[in-house]
């Protein structure tokens, strides 16, 4: 008789057992007390890094447009630039290329000299050749004073001033004759020619105005807009571009000149672009505010 194996007893599956209410409670607000507490300490550090990030944002958008304005205004003809009695606005000639011209001076046998006699003489020749191209519509400026200089004002282009001609035909860099429409330099008795024999070429006026905006204020650029003897609270025609938004204060952004003597005996444009941050997540206002000097050539 054969003898029967005997399976040893498995051992009785243990019961799965869930949570009860009051422990599901429990952990809740066990995991609410540790939340709030890693809350207060990681508060201020995310608050501090938004704030950096905000005041990082703007201070790049008050410098790109400091560095725009600055480029425009160190190209600005000498003694053209001005600014608002508020100083909100400054606007100026800007010059696209220049050069020397022959004069009767020099004495050479060939060429043809600028002349500041005989109006019919409406072409001269360009020492060196044009730096530049040369649009036909631009103006010829020469020995520039600025205003209150009369007849030496590139701003009362319909008055009678003679230092500025408009120029009647293309020329290319290089070239090394220009025509004009008319010779104004040589209207009138009192010839002013440049002490230096040089010239300025101008395409229009820019103009950089802080206005209202949105909610706040805004920097603006307008370019190639009519050039009128007293400066426009608004520019007529041409073209106009956003530069900056959330400006803070637009008093004083621009001071030179009539507004600040010193600045203009020193030759320098003085701007200050205040912007407001974005909202950091506490609710507080906060500005940056960049200073910047542009050094402006007044040697006409």
């Amino acid at each position: 008789m054969m003898a029967r194996t005997v399976s040893p007893l498995r051992p009785q599956a243990r019961q799965a057992r869930g949570f009860t209410l009051v422990e599901a409670v429990i952990a809740i607000v066990i995991i609410g007390v540790i939340g709030a507490i890693v809350a207060v300490f990681i508060r201020a550090p995310i608050l501090g890094y938004t704030d950096t990030v905000a005041r990082a944002e703007a201070s790049d958008e008050a410098d790109l447009a400091l560095r725009r304005m600055a480029r425009d205004i160190r190209l600005a003809l000498p003694n053209s630039v001005r600014v608002s009695p508020n100083g909100d606005a400054i606007e100026f000639l800007l010059t696209t290329t220049g050069g020397r011209y022959l004069a009767v001076e020099d004495g050479a046998a060939a060429g043809t000299p600028l002349d500041f006699v005989n109006p019919a003489v409406t072409e001269f020749t360009v020492v060196g050749g044009l730096r530049g191209n040369v649009a036909a519509g631009d103006f010829v400026v020469v020995h520039n004073l600025g205003p209150g200089m009369a007849p030496a004002d590139a701003w009362n282009l319909g008055g009678l001033e003679r230092n500025i001609a408009r120029v009647a035909r293309n020329a290319n860099a290089g070239e090394d004759t220009l025509r004009l429409a008319d010779n104004p330099f040589a209207r009138g008795d009192d010839a002013m020619p440049s002490p230096g024999s040089r010239f300025q070429v101008v395409n229009g006026a820019v103009m950089y105005r802080c206005e209202a905006g949105g909610a706040g204020f805004v920097l603006r650029r307008f370019a190639r807009h009519d050039v009128e003897p007293a400066m426009p609270a608004v520019p007529r025609n041409g073209t106009v571009a956003l530069l900056a938004r959330r400006v803070a204060d637009c008093a004083n952004l621009f001071r030179y000149g009539a507004n600040d003597d010193e600045l203009r005996r020193s030759a320098l444009v003085l701007l200050s672009l205040a912007l407001h941050t974005r909202n950091a997540g506490d609710g507080a206002e906060r500005t940056v505010r960049l200073v910047h000097q542009v050094h402006v050539d007044n040697t006409p």
